[in-house]
């Protein structure tokens, strides 16, 4: 069976390359995949396999081998692109300007596609029922696996473990890794107001300095993470905007900071909320100003099953080598297949994308982001391999 699917991947990626430059020149932000979910729909009537519409663009299908109700693995890829305007001189560069597949979601949708035809073609040969999600909205809160699983993605069948890839350009294309337990970080949002009596900068003191007391707030907020968490417990504090004033001569009466708070540790993470916000509340109250906080509760943190991410990546080496299957690195960046992972047994991994002598090396989220297409191959044929031998 490996081999047929090692031999169908190669056969198809040509074909799946052209997906994926469709999917690429036509890229749609969060909850706007519209046409993407439309051309998935299509690509599935082809082939024959039953599918439902999901959270209005989620597309999920069901193929069924022989003995269906002996197992159910879901296999899953997010369709959503970024607003970035794409810098590559490519032939099927974004038709969307301000709009780009800067984070390789059209790699993972057209992987499951590939993956999709292999399976449909092969249900005589391996048992069990593998379930096809793809889904909305990863890259805007509150995430598109939120809602999949409020509308009964995981039930009927209800699926035993799921599994999902993605890209990594820090990888050589035709190779993967996996990694088991914590993987990647929660993340949320985090929106501070604050106020006071401005005035003229040369007469501070009828003002409450909104700029100082910002500063002050800002320096303070490190102290959260530094002397409240477990050093041995991943956690990240950082404000990334400040904004007030607008000339040289005005202390403004309001300045607005915005941040992120990541943790892999859900009793954490929310002890840390509560200390953010009486830190902010209190710091500003004794300098004289007003303080409001908007904390906008993201994605958890992605954790691996053990037993399937050990027993995945073993099939991995059958399908790869040993050599081009590693560990992955512990990441604080976050992912919403984490909505799945703490409801089923879940294992996500990375597929290596990058090519250092052609020079695609650029990260996701960047305009110039790009991959080596021989990564199709690959993602089509491993999804299909770990979804019969999981």
């Amino acid at each position: 069976m490996l081999e047929k699917i090692k031999q169908l991947a190669k056969d198809y990626s040509g074909e799946f390359i052209d997906v994926r430059h469709h999917i690429h020149s036509n890229p749609e932000l969060s909850y706007e995949e519209f046409k993407t979910s439309v051309f998935i729909q299509n690509k599935l009537a082809s082939w024959n396999i039953p599918f439902e519409v999901k959270a209005t663009t989620g597309v999920v299908g069901l193929i069924k081998g022989k003995n269906p109700e002996k197992k159910v693995i879901a296999l899953r890829a997010d369709m959503d692109a970024l607003p970035i305007t794409e810098a590559n001189e490519v032939s099927y560069k974004s038709k969307n300007i301000g709009v780009m597949h800067a984070c390789g979601h059209d790699v993972h949708s057209t992987c499951l596609l590939g993956a999709a035809k292999i399976l449909n073609e092969t249900k005589e040969e391996w048992e069990g029922t593998v379930k096809l999600i793809f889904q909305p909205g990863e890259e805007k809160n509150p995430g598109g696996a939120s809602y999949l699983i409020k509308e009964g993605v995981l039930e009927n069948p209800a699926p035993e473990k799921i599994l999902a890839l993605h890209v990594h350009p820090g990888l050589e294309v035709g190779e993967f890794s996996f990694r088991g337990g914590m993987v990647m970080a929660s993340a949320d949002e985090i929106y501070i107001s604050i106020r006071a009596k401005g005035g003229h900068a040369a007469a501070p003191q009828f003002t409450a300095d909104t700029i100082l007391i910002a500063s002050h707030l800002i320096i303070s907020l490190q102290q959260i993470v530094s002397r409240n968490n477990n050093p041995f417990n991943p956690s990240v504090l950082s404000i990334t905007s400040f904004q007030g004033g607008n000339t040289t001569n005005v202390i403004p009466s309001e300045v607005k900071l915005m941040g992120t708070f990541r943790a892999m540790n859900e009793e954490w993470r929310f002890k840390a909320h509560e200390l953010i916000i009486k830190q902010t509340t209190e710091l500003v109250a004794a300098m004289g100003a007003d303080a409001t906080i908007h904390i906008d509760v993201g994605y958890p943190f992605v954790l691996n099953n053990e037993e399937l991410s050990v027993a995945a990546m073993e099939n991995a080496k059958l399908f790869a080598g040993e050599k081009n299957v590693t560990e992955t690195e512990l990441r604080m960046g976050a992912e919403d297949f984490a909505y799945y992972s703490h409801k089923i047994p879940a294992c996500f991994f990375r597929l290596g994308a990058g090519n250092k002598e052609k020079g695609i090396t650029s990260g996701v989220h960047t305009p110039t982001f790009n991959i080596d297409e021989r990564a199709i191959e690959q993602g089509m044929g491993m999804m299909a391999w770990l979804a019969v031998s999981s």
